[in-house]
């Protein structure tokens, strides 16, 4: 990765989760950088979701360091990963997570209720929704429409802008193109590929789909290749 210091770095990291001895993660060294996509691959149980719980804080390592944005996350306090994490990291979640009957411009700028920091990189916020709307492929009236009344693929979009609003430095994908054909994968990717480059933002994106891999700067596998399960280059 030369002398640029990475967005997200995982050292050493192990995590066991409480009373299931049988299953557990180990990371000893990972790593993405500034602007790079990343997509992130492996079946149901093989510690995709543990790995976003613990890149995000919401779960926390027994072990090892993970910095984000340069931040070691496991030196905040609980309300502190929250606000960091909500700063920092654009999420976009595999069921999309809207608020069915608020609007879709209401959706999209919610994140920056709850960071000062993202809303000041935002100085116009309904204008940049309505520009997002439309880079994603939206229709023009969608912005005024309630979230829930979308069409799955709409819905995805939406989740996409407001992951996208307020530069965040990472995008965290969850399975956003699960629920897609490959055509429609294709050009929800190549739009979002333009708005994170367009943010500067970095992508991550956790699949289970190895025909995405094409579209990416790097491809990962988690696999379970030993106890616990490790995630390998």
């Amino acid at each position: 990765m030369g002398s640029i210091a990475p967005i997200l770095s995982l050292k050493d990291v192990r995590y066991q989760w409480p009373g299931r001895a049988s299953f557990g993660l180990e990371v000893p060294d990972f790593s993405v950088a500034p602007a790079e996509r990343v997509l992130l691959l492996g079946e149901s149980g093989s510690g995709k979701s543990t790995l976003l719980s613990l890149i995000c804080g919401t779960i926390t390592v027994k072990s090892g360091v993970i910095t984000v944005a340069g931040t070691d996350i496991a030196s905040l306090s609980a309300g502190q990963r929250d606000r960091f994490r909500a700063e920092q990291i654009g999420l976009i979640f595999q069921q999309f997570n809207l608020l069915p009957y608020a609007s879709v411009l209401d959706n999209i700028i919610l994140p920056l209720r709850f960071t000062r920091l993202r809303r000041a990189r935002v100085p116009a916020p309904r204008e940049t929704a309505k520009a997002l709307c439309m880079n994603l492929g939206l229709p023009k009236n969608a912005v005024s429409a309630q979230a829930g009344t979308l069409s799955v693929g709409q819905q995805q979009r939406v989740a996409a802008a407001r992951a996208l609003i307020g530069a965040p430095p990472l995008i965290i994908a969850d399975e956003p193109t699960s629920a897609l054909d490959a055509a429609t994968q294709a050009t929800f990717l190549s739009l979002l590929f333009a708005q994170a480059d367009e943010a500067g933002s970095t992508l991550l994106m956790v699949s289970h789909d190895a025909r995405l891999a094409e579209h990416f700067d790097r491809v990962i596998q988690m696999s379970d290749v030993s106890e616990p399960a490790r995630l390998t280059a």
